[in-house]
């Protein structure tokens, strides 16, 4: 299967994407035996950077994966079966080749940035990919917070104004969560795209991922280190995987919305409520993020 590169992915018309991956899904069901399960994923954070890391990561000649980031598996649509997961991916025959070509066995992954926030991902991920490496790149959760809110925006999905929403988040996804928690195919709509808040709280997420992964197989990274100095930031997730580090010619900034100052009564509200998930964080990781200052 051909790959599309990432930034070109959210200019294709919507009829036009839905057409191409059910053709991708028809055929890759069908040969699915040929083609290998992930050595790594990519779980989150959304609006974090995921979308240009895994963009880096795919210009390397070692690293595989499908045609298009965000499959989605272990949240939207792991009723569909390991062989419709399978059959994003390249075929062993296509691997042998490249890694013929390159001295080195091609590692295969996918991104899928609500992978970290979904209650359910680490346990049906622990069951199907025990063994694959997990790669978290965390934001500064008030920012992260307000890019998810204009995000919204754009695509018309949140009539609220910002504070707002953030009043409104609790009672908006309660059912969604409840739901989700009995009815495993069930993905609740305002849980997945009012969860202001809730996605900012990453301790407690990436505790769900260590009770099911060892903590040598989750590499924690900063949207900020990507932003300031993405071919470093790359090379260490390529070091994780394995793989030895190619730096590319540039760097582009993917996926990026332009830039909008967050009020300062908000900012001050985001960071208070932050405080304290943020310290469960740091004592989590052993490291400051420094994201209260």
């Amino acid at each position: 299967m051909p790959r599309l590169p990432a930034e070109l992915i959210p200019r294709i018309p919507a009829p036009v994407r839905a057409v191409a991956r059910n053709a991708v899904w028809t055929y890759g069901r069908a040969t699915a035996a040929l083609r290998p399960l992930p050595d790594f994923l990519i779980v989150g954070a959304q609006r974090a950077g995921t979308t240009a890391l895994y963009a880096y990561l795919r210009r390397h000649p070692a690293i595989a994966g499908p045609p298009w980031k965000e499959v989605s598996f272990f949240d939207r649509h792991y009723a569909r079966g390991e062989r419709w997961y399978r059959g994003h991916f390249p075929s062993t025959l296509r691997l042998g080749w490249a890694g013929r070509r390159e001295g080195d066995r091609p590692r295969v992954g996918e991104a899928s940035p609500s992978y970290l926030f979904h209650p359910l991902a680490p346990e049906r991920a622990a069951a199907v990919v025990p063994g694959a490496r997990l790669v978290a790149l965390l934001r500064d959760p008030v920012e992260r917070a307000f890019s998810h809110y204009r995000f919204e925006v754009a695509l018309g999905r949140e009539p609220l104004a910002f504070e707002q929403a953030l009043d409104a988040e609790e009672e908006r996804t309660r059912a969604d969560v409840e739901r989700m928690r009995t009815d495993p195919a069930y993905v609740g709509y305002a849980w997945w795209n009012f969860s202001y808040l809730g996605r900012g709280r990453y301790a407690e997420q990436l505790e769900r991922w260590l009770a099911r992964f060892p903590r040598e197989q989750l590499l924690v990274l900063t949207s900020e280190d990507l932003f300031a100095d993405p071919g470093r930031t790359s090379a260490a997730v390529l070091g994780f995987l394995g793989v030895r580090d190619r730096r590319l010619p540039r760097y582009p900034r993917l996926n990026a919305a332009p830039s909008a100052d967050l009020v300062p009564a908000a900012r001050e509200r985001l960071r208070a409520y932050f405080a304290g998930p943020n310290r469960e964080l740091y004592e989590l990781l052993g490291r400051d993020l420094g994201w209260d200052t």
